[in-house]
């Protein structure tokens, strides 16, 4: 039977579990992450998967501690998988596999190679994304590409959704790929990473919008950290507006001169960019609460609101 050390998370760790359990991989040790208390779960639990399926389930604080590498050790595996595990595994953990150590990375590598890869691709606009299966090297998401997959990103996909379409992706690579890893026929090209991106993580404060670009780019911010994600914001009159879903509208802006500027018309909000189109604003809220265009406080009711 192959054995494995498993390192998962997230959607595509659930998804990547439930495959290798699948096709009767023995997983000797399965590491994840203590869900945070204060991250909005969007996704399904690795640490309950495995201790339902009677597997080893470990959180370590630090995976690459000597006692946890030697613990991989002593389990003997065949391979080492990762599948959106947050720490990056270093040197040591690489060498313990005896026929390799593979992670499934949410884009089409070589691009957008680093953290938060489903959300950078949305906000550069990107027409799609996937999920790749390669061999892990020291250097972050650069080993030898064994498959990947593509799926769209519509004009109106979040992050969400998105995220959704790549566990399914990662699923299906990992199903075709891991007969022939057990095989031993799998090919694996190298990466160009010339022809390549590499992003940094994330944080809750990279959501502000800079109305200085154009509507589609203030869109598509808007949907790469749409909720579950902290959401997009800007400060208006001194109020923190969240602006958590948009549309390009077809239609003008209506107050060119004034651009950048957020008003209410015919029952909803707008936004008229710098670019002279306009963003229909579907949910505005502030301090965690919804604001109607016909119930707004003092602070908004002088229209437009310069965002600049």
């Amino acid at each position: 039977m192959t054995r494995a050390v498993v390192f998962a998370y997230s959607e595509v760790g659930v998804r990547c579990v439930r495959e290798l359990l699948s096709q009767g991989v023995e997983i000797a040790i399965l590491f994840t992450h203590a869900d945070d208390p204060g991250e909005s779960q969007w996704f399904g639990s690795v640490a309950e998967l495995g201790r339902e399926q009677g597997l080893r389930v470990e959180t370590p604080q630090d995976p690459n501690r000597p006692e946890w590498v030697a613990e991989g050790r002593r389990a003997d595996p065949d391979f080492l998988f990762s599948f959106y595990y947050r720490y990056l595994l270093k040197a040591p953990w690489l060498d313990v596999p005896r026929r390799g150590a593979l992670n499934m990375h949410g884009s089409l590598l070589p691009k957008y190679r680093g953290r938060a890869p489903v959300h950078w691709a949305i906000i550069h606009g990107e027409p799609c994304t996937g999920a790749s299966l390669h061999y892990m090297l020291e250097k972050p998401d650069a080993g030898a590409l064994v498959d990947q997959q593509a799926v769209p990103i519509l004009e109106n996909d979040t992050a969400l959704t998105v995220s959704l379409k790549v566990a399914d992706a990662a699923q299906q690579v990992l199903h075709r790929s891991l007969p022939k890893l057990i095989a031993g026929t799998a090919e694996a090209r190298p990466l160009d990473l010339a022809h390549g991106s590499y992003f940094g993580r994330r944080r809750p404060e990279d959501g502000r919008i800079d109305w200085r670009q154009g509507a589609r780019a203030v869109h598509d911010l808007v949907r790469a950290v749409a909720p579950p994600f902290p959401g997009a914001f800007t400060d208006v009159n001194g109020c923190r507006l969240a602006i958590l879903e948009t549309r390009v509208d077809g239609e003008p802006a209506r107050h060119a001169a004034a651009a950048p500027c957020l008003y209410a018309m015919d029952g909803a909000w707008y936004a008229d960019c710098v670019d002279g189109r306009r963003l229909k604003i579907l949910q505005l809220a502030m301090d965690d609460r919804p604001v109607a265009p016909n119930s707004a406080p003092a602070s908004l009711s002088k229209q437009p609101l310069a965002l600049i």
